[in-house]
């Protein structure tokens, strides 16, 4: 099937070679050089305008977007003027479902077709394949199937995970992708699985994180200072727990694996202090979308508002709330701020 790209970054170019791999002949195209070249080398037809893009599509054109969100609109701008009725959009990146109605509705007065599409793998779906969570018509989904179903890890995924016993119907969940309902549908069901994301890595992260702490009974200083809640019984945690070995042990038979934690374990393998990593997290914008929605919902979702708070907080952002903290206690109580790493502990 002929297919057109937009956007070749680390998904879009990765999923660009799994078509080529299946047999599809792309067009491709991005704002930089360098990765059409080196797509055109391997197979892929390079464009460098995206007049030429078209160009080269027949009609009905099937054209994925895979740019951030912020830019999909001002896309869509240059792209509309030279597509044709019954050409396809798919907005494959981690676009809001809201704006995804707005799109359609706007794309539909000129014959255009909007599909969104909510893409899970991140840099491993060249190989494993990626989760697809669409929303559009169902014939034009229909008509898209020989894509997605190229793009899903299949029944020869590396990893091959057997369908839930009792799944009603043909669905192609098993395969590893879905069509989820109307335009919008998709990236609402990406948006929610994103929130789940942010709490399962912020669960894993803090666990791992009392576990590094568990060893603090052994630096006790043998005093308390005036400040701080003291430590009832420091030999109690005078442990030092390898991380790396907790992690692989938790990947083989215990009810918390995880593809996440495969990832956490390999990078507390290749350095146990994570150094190169500074603990600043970014947010997409997906977990706040999914906060909007419980709240829109009226639905509680403690644990996921808990994890995108805590992204927050990884960038300072908590910085002048515990500086308020601090003021007020000092106010009523004059108690002063410890230095860090000094509290519980007794300067001699």
């Amino acid at each position: 099937m002929q297919f057109g790209m937009i956007g070749l970054g680390r998904m879009g170019a990765n999923m660009v070679r799994r078509l080529l791999r299946g047999g599809h002949e792309l067009v491709v195209y991005d704002r930089a050089e360098s990765p059409v070249r080196a797509l055109a080398a391997e197979g892929a037809r390079g464009a460098h305008t995206l007049q030429s893009f078209v160009q080269q599509l027949a009609t009905p054109r099937h054209i994925c977007l895979m740019v951030p969100a912020a830019f999909v609109d001002a896309t869509l701008a240059e792209l509309e003027p030279l597509l044709a009725p019954g050409d396809v959009l798919i907005d494959g990146g981690n676009s809001n479902h809201q704006d995804d109605i707005a799109r359609a509705h706007r794309l539909s007065a000129r014959g255009l077709e909007y599909v969104d599409m909510g893409t899970s793998g991140g840099v491993w779906g060249l190989e494993r394949g990626y989760c697809l969570m669409i929303g559009g018509k169902p014939q034009v989904v229909q008509r898209l199937d020989p894509i997605f179903a190229t793009l899903a890890p299949g029944a020869s995924s590396q990893a091959p995970v057997a369908a839930t016993p009792g799944l009603a119907g043909s669905s192609t969940a098993p395969r590893g992708y879905l069509h989820c309902g109307p335009v919008g549908a998709g990236h609402f069901v990406k948006m929610i699985h994103n929130g789940i994301e942010y709490g399962l890595m912020a669960a894993y992260a803090e666990g791992f994180n009392i576990l590094k702490h568990a060893g603090i009974g052994k630096a006790h200083a043998g005093g308390e200072d005036a400040e701080t809640t003291p430590l009832r019984n420091p030999e109690h945690y005078a442990y030092d727990f390898n991380l790396a070995e907790i992690a692989e042990l938790w990947r083989h038979g215990s009810v918390i694996t995880s593809w996440l934690l495969d990832l956490t374990a390999q990078a507390l393998a290749s350095d146990g202090g994570l150094s190169k990593f500074a603990g600043r997290v970014s947010d997409s914008g997906e977990g706040r979308w999914t906060v909007a929605a419980a709240n829109d919902l009226g639905v509680p979702a403690h644990v996921l508002t808990a994890a995108l708070f805590e992204r927050f907080a990884s960038r300072g952002q908590d910085r002048f709330q515990n500086q308020v903290l601090s003021a007020m206690r000092f106010g009523f109580g004059g108690h002063v701020e410890q230095p860090a790493g000094e509290q519980g502990q007794v300067k001699k």
